[in-house]
């Protein structure tokens, strides 16, 4: 059995590109991964095992948001099960390259339960407005299913733009020149719409009304974002149909 040091390296060499990534997958949730990746290469766990291992914390955490009444404690066990379970999210990805296990069971796999999640996510919020919180109008229920449409529409969006580029790739000639450089002003300019800065949001449980503050803002921020990305994505499929 290789050693964990040996394992880690490996995976350095088998990290996706960090194109289009936040800071905050690239320098947390990125090295969080490949630390349990080499934990569950070690121990001998499957790509697919650790992706319901991300489920076994995430889901029960959004569980909490929607049963439980907000609090401080609530917020900080809400948000640990929410980035423990982000970070296996990214570890099952890395185990996969590493062994040469990964198909399309596991990117199906993965998709369904990062589906579920970002549906579970506000509609746990919705159910904790409903329950538990003095809303100044019921209009404010309407913002976690606007958060919810802008978040589903996006993974939509940019699951059928990675899928279209890859097909229209395979019937195109090879393109040459150089890769972008990876852009630190745009990985910085990401963070809003990174689903582990999203994640703190919920430390702020126990106070309802910053809670409601900071969960709107961001909802107006994943909608800008989303604007910027059809837009971006229209361009892109439309370039390679040229092309």
């Amino acid at each position: 059995m290789e050693s964990t040091g040996t394992v880690l390296r490996e995976l350095r060499g088998a990290q996706k590109s960090s194109r289009g990534v936040s800071l905050y997958s690239r320098y947390v949730n990125r090295p969080a991964g490949r630390l349990l990746a080499a934990g569950a290469y070690r121990t001998g766990l499957t790509p697919n095992q650790v992706t319901l291992i991300s489920a076994a914390f995430t889901f029960p955490g959004l569980a909490a948001v929607a049963l439980a009444e907000p609090s401080w404690w609530l917020g900080a066990v809400v948000y640990a099960a929410l980035a423990v379970g982000f970070a296996f999210d990214s570890a099952d990805g890395q185990l996969a390259r590493l062994t040469g296990r990964g198909g399309p069971d596991g990117e199906w796999l993965d998709h369904v339960v990062d589906c579920a999640k970002m549906i579970l996510v506000h509609t746990a919020v919705l159910i904790s407005f409903y329950r538990y919180t003095e809303l100044p109008s019921e209009a404010w229920l309407l913002l976690p299913l606007g958060f919810l449409f802008t978040a589903v529409l996006t993974f939509c969006a940019g699951l059928l733009r990675e899928q279209l580029g890859r097909a229209a790739a395979r019937t195109a000639p090879a393109a040459g020149g150089a890769t972008a450089p990876v852009s630190r002003v745009r990985a910085v300019a990401l963070l809003p719409a990174d689903y582990g800065v999203f994640c703190l949001v919920f430390l702020l449980l126990g106070a309802p009304g910053v809670f409601r503050v900071g969960y709107a803002l961001l909802a107006a921020v994943h909608a800008l974002f989303l604007v910027a990305f059809l837009a971006k994505w229209f361009r892109e499929l439309k370039a390679l149909r040229a092309g």
